[in-house]
């Protein structure tokens, strides 16, 4: 694409970030149970956006020549995500934090599902690409390598917190720390909200440094994908 058709870099943050906002808001509001559509979708339509504004494909961690390193980054994370899930759910202490109510009534075959389908193409394939492709590649070309995670961060965080308003009420865990009063209801709906984006902001500053160390896309991937994929694992055999 010719130099003077490029989009400018601060325009395609400014169309990046709206459409992530939109794209939130048709997963959680308007079209809920779509992600897997609408990430088939979006993440074209991010790279695209990405392509106009003159990033090439090893700057936003997709490089051929990265594949391999990363392959093997993403396969030593999942093995250790795995470690420390076999760990948890072993320990009385930590068994419990496993159980969701969203997931108490999966079937086998849906929770493979999940972790094959749903959880690569629906969540990490979109958010990866958009949080720590599109959006920090953009940033570290614009502002730096610092600004990039931080912003990028901050807003991964802030992307989860429509899907966490109910997370009290479905761990039955976080919940009974605060009693089942009304008050208490509410207390935990909001420590729980504020606690999920400060850990997924927290994630993020992490799967950035995966990104910036490896170069690539799959090591992010890899780990983000164990940690939800193995999740729903480790949940359906303790039932």
């Amino acid at each position: 694409m010719a130099e003077g058709r490029r989009l400018p870099l601060n325009g395609a943050i400014a169309l990046t970030i709206a459409i992530l906002v939109a794209t939130n808001l048709v997963n959680h509001v308007f079209l809920h149970g779509w992600g897997l559509v609408v990430s088939l979708v979006v993440t074209p339509v991010l790279l695209a956006v990405w392509k106009w504004s003159g990033g090439t494909w090893p700057e936003a961690g997709l490089g051929r020549g990265t594949w391999a390193k990363g392959a093997r980054w993403a396969a030593v994370l999942i093995g250790l995500v795995g470690l420390v899930y076999l760990v948890g759910a072993l320990l009385p202490a930590t068994r419990d934090l496993f159980e969701d109510q969203r997931n108490s009534g999966l079937s086998g075959a849906e929770v493979a599902y999940r972790m094959l389908i749903q959880v690569p193409i629906g969540t990490v394939l979109l958010e990866e690409v958009a949080f720590r492709g599109v959006l920090y590649g953009l940033l570290v070309r614009a502002r730096g390598t610092v600004t990039a995670t931080v912003v990028s961060s901050v807003l991964f965080g802030m992307w989860h917190i429509l899907p966490s308003l109910h997370l009290a009420s479905d761990k039955p865990a976080l919940s009974g720390l605060f009693g089942t009063s009304s008050t208490g209801t509410v207390v935990a709906a909001v420590v729980a909200d504020i606690g999920a984006v400060l850990f997924t902001a927290a994630s993020g500053v992490l799967f950035c440094e995966l990104r910036r160390r490896s170069g690539s896309l799959l090591p992010p991937m890899g780990l983000h994908w164990a940690t939800n994929a193995l999740g729903y694992l480790t949940g359906f055999l303790l039932r």
